[in-house]
């Protein structure tokens, strides 16, 4: 047996070790987490206020939101700090913490992100049976089942991760807590830890996008048959937002994720992981609602309202 003292810290590597980097990568960074909390935060508010806004597809945007604000506020304010004040140190409870809000609200976002497929999938395929498909029930069923999802997954990951020895180097290779980082530094046996990741991560990820490949499959056959154009433009439309949060959302995770740990080179991993904790959760207000007319018309009333009530 040989000696070995459990690891009580860590340390994050960060973003970049150059000086010169670090004060303009923080404001930066700081911008996006702004526009991140100001754009999330200000779309569930906005869509719980306005009433126009109450049907299944706000509802679901209202949701990822929630799940987008979760996973980038679990990772970004820490890194705002190391680039700061260089604060580089996270403890063990608190790196297994950071881990599961992440690893929860990002599950809670790839079957948010299938729910929203099946929703478009009745629109547009099921128009007149709309609102019999899609009840506040089914809505409150398929919202609460991403979160129990997303909940239970991370609970599974921190178990399994957590339960491993760390008695060799605290250095995260990373700028948060992350999956494979963190294993990489376990002095145990990571063999059947890696193949359950592969293996949870694969079944979550490849239930989500047979769900949504499924769903547009319809969508665009439906679509193909229609011989209005303005019927194939508004159905279009509607995909338009959705299908490119998709494509980054599963192309940054599929490339993180679902491949073997020798594969993985640590720069690579962080700039993808760049996309996914900061990019994504600031564009998702954006690509999926401020081109939306009925979000655009209740922002207009939101401004309008509380600039006569500051002149009253």
């Amino acid at each position: 047996m040989e000696n070995c003292t459990e690891v009580t810290q860590f340390i994050l590597l960060g973003l970049t070790n150059a000086p010169e980097l670090q004060v303009l990568l923080f404001i930066l960074v700081t911008l996006i987490y702004l526009v991140t909390v100001t754009g999330n935060v200000g779309m569930m508010v906005l869509i719980l206020l306005d009433s126009r806004l109450h049907n299944p597809m706000y509802f679901f945007l209202s949701s990822l939101s929630l799940a987008d604000f979760g996973y980038s506020s679990a990772v970004t304010p820490k890194v705002m700090a190391g680039l700061l004040i260089g604060d580089k140190l996270i403890s063990y409870n608190a790196c297994a913490a950071q881990m599961f809000f992440f690893v929860a609200f990002a599950t809670v976002e790839n079957y948010l992100l299938a729910s929203m497929a099946y929703d478009r999938y009745a629109a547009v395929c099921k128009p007149l049976h709309y609102t019999t498909t899609m009840t506040t029930s089914v809505c409150a069923h398929l919202a609460i089942g991403s979160y129990v999802c997303g909940f239970l997954n991370a609970s599974f990951h921190i178990g399994d991760i957590f339960s491993l020895s760390f008695c060799k180097s605290s250095l995260v290779h990373h700028f948060f807590c992350d999956v494979p980082a963190v294993m990489a530094l376990s002095c145990s046996d990571k063999h059947i830890s890696e193949v359950v990741l592969v293996f949870m991560s694969s079944f979550n990820v490849v239930f989500a996008l047979l769900v949504i490949l499924i769903s547009y499959m319809f969508v665009f056959i439906t679509i193909l048959k229609m011989q209005s154009a303005q019927g194939h433009q508004k159905a279009l439309s509607t995909c338009v937002s959705h299908l490119t949060a998709v494509c980054i959302f599963y192309g940054t995770v599929i490339f993180m994720y679902l491949q073997p740990s020798s594969s993985h080179s640590m720069d690579t991993d962080k700039m993808a992981s760049v996309f996914y904790t900061m990019v994504i959760p600031m564009l998702n207000p954006v690509v999926y609602s401020l081109r939306n007319k009925a979000v655009k018309s209740a922002y207009k009333k939101v401004i309008f309202l509380s600039l006569q009530k500051s002149i009253l």
